[in-house]
């Protein structure tokens, strides 16, 4: 193991809800929602520390872990079953009661800092599980060792209109960290931290402990750990990072970052050889694409049978477009089926749902926000749940809902206008014992 690598251990935060996904966060941690057809968003943090020889890895989960916890498993595909070290999946001790929940970025490390404290790490660097990127660590590491650092966090420019998404970072020429502001409504410069940080292991035990005694602290490392280590003095330096970046938190930069595969060249490269991105796959066949079809600009994966149009799309494995069917600008997940002479366009589609025949999702210039979640949905973009079955000749506009696990029957109408909804009652999913992993 390099210099670079050694003594450290990894954390990759992985229990977030990512409730502005919407739908596709209602049933899974949002590491755990598909991306780029094949691949899970943690499959990129993931196969960064493998890449970056780090082979010590906990991974911290929390609501519906089951996905992450069957997606991962022992680590197999990543090279991380390891008798020592490798990879491991750990879950709050208690869960049924929301004070035993973690609550925050810091305290679920706090509720596993045995796990850190009998590790033989001098360093631990702390990962979110829900960001799109190709990165090397060791450099990082390297820059925290040289500057004698407390904390060394990643750090990249965004475009100023996202900054108030993320904590705001001030640093000196030598990278000195002098402040730092979580997620401000006005912030005064794009430079942002990517939640990735380098600790030196007793600073950041002795650290939690301390904010676990705070009653009045979030419990969170850009609320409390980071501005407290800022205002004691400690030495916290940026470490910048200036390639592929994205924190897909939202129904659009979901839906956006699918599609900046598409460009030619895409300024994320799934095909390069020496930084491979592991993931569990499934044993499929290869993708059909029948005679007189038309595809364009798209990622087609594995088991896919086209034999309609697909446009500017991504489709996971086992989708089924059939004949006469259009799909632009949408992403549709595992063994979806989009039904006869239907149209699918700028949709975002989860696993195992049927569309009808005759149907068009998403149609017309009428954007008026969902009326359930305009602050998720506002951008055009109609989603649909996990499993729902829609009727024959369903007509859905901009910016619409369908929920999961829905049969035909439970569609009022066939035409939705732009911003409405539809979703079983609790009462009526309860009724129907339908599985909800």
């Amino acid at each position: 193991m390099s210099r670079s690598t050694s003594n450290v251990i990894t954390i990759i935060l992985a229990g977030g809800q990512g409730e502005r996904l919407s739908i596709f966060s209602e049933k899974r941690a949002k590491p755990a929602v598909p991306f780029a057809g094949k691949y899970r968003i943690i499959d990129f943090a993931l196969s960064n520390c493998v890449n970056s020889g780090l082979d010590n890895v906990l991974v911290l989960t929390q609501y519906r872990p089951l996905s992450l916890h069957d997606h991962i498993g022992n680590g197999k595909p990543w090279d991380l079953d390891r008798l020592h070290g490798g990879v491991r999946m750990v879950s709050p001790y208690l869960g049924r009661k929301d004070s035993d929940w973690y609550r925050g970025t810091a305290d679920a490390v706090t509720q596993n800092i045995n796990e850190l404290a009998e590790t033989e790490a001098e360093y631990v660097l702390v990962l979110g599980g829900d960001h799109i990127y190709k990165m090397d660590y060791r450099p990082m590491l390297d820059l925290h060792r040289e500057k004698g650092a407390d904390v060394t966090m990643g750090v990249m420019r965004v475009p100023i209109e996202e900054a108030h998404r993320f904590g705001i970072v001030t640093a000196d020429d030598d990278g000195l960290i002098t402040e730092f502001v979580e997620k401000p409504k006005q912030p005064k410069s794009n430079l942002v931290s990517m939640g990735i940080y380098v600790f030196n292991k007793d600073a950041l035990i002795d650290e939690l402990a301390l904010d676990a005694e705070n009653t009045a602290s979030k419990h969170d490392f850009g609320h409390s750990i980071v501005p407290k280590m800022i205002e004691d003095g400690k030495k916290l330096y940026a470490y910048a990072f200036d390639g592929y970046w994205r924190d897909v938190g939202t129904v659009q930069s979901y839906w956006e970052a699918n599609m900046e595969l598409l460009q030619d060249p895409p300024e994320l490269d799934l095909y390069e050889r020496s930084w491979v991105v592991f993931t569990r796959s499934e044993e499929r066949p290869p993708a059909t694409i029948s005679a007189g079809t038309t595809v364009k600009r798209s990622l087609i994966s594995n088991g896919c049978q086209v034999r309609g149009q697909v446009i500017r799309s991504v489709l996971s494995p086992g989708v089924i477009v059939e004949e006469g069917a259009i799909v632009t600008d949408s992403i549709i997940m595992v063994d979806s089926i989009v039904g006869k002479n239907s149209i699918v366009d700028r949709s975002v589609i989860d696993k195992e749902v049927v569309i009808g025949a005759n149907s068009v999702i998403g149609y017309g210039d009428d954007e008026t926000p969902n009326k359930l979640e305009p602050g998720r949905l506002n951008t055009g973009i109609t989603v649909i749940g996990k499993r729902s079955v829609l009727p024959d000749g369903l007509k859905l506009g901009r910016n619409v809902k369908i929920g999961t696990d829905l049969r035909p029957e439970d569609f009022p109408t066939l035409e939705l206008a732009s911003g409405e909804s539809v979703a079983l009652s609790a009462a009526d999913k309860a009724k129907q014992g339908r599985k909800n992993s």
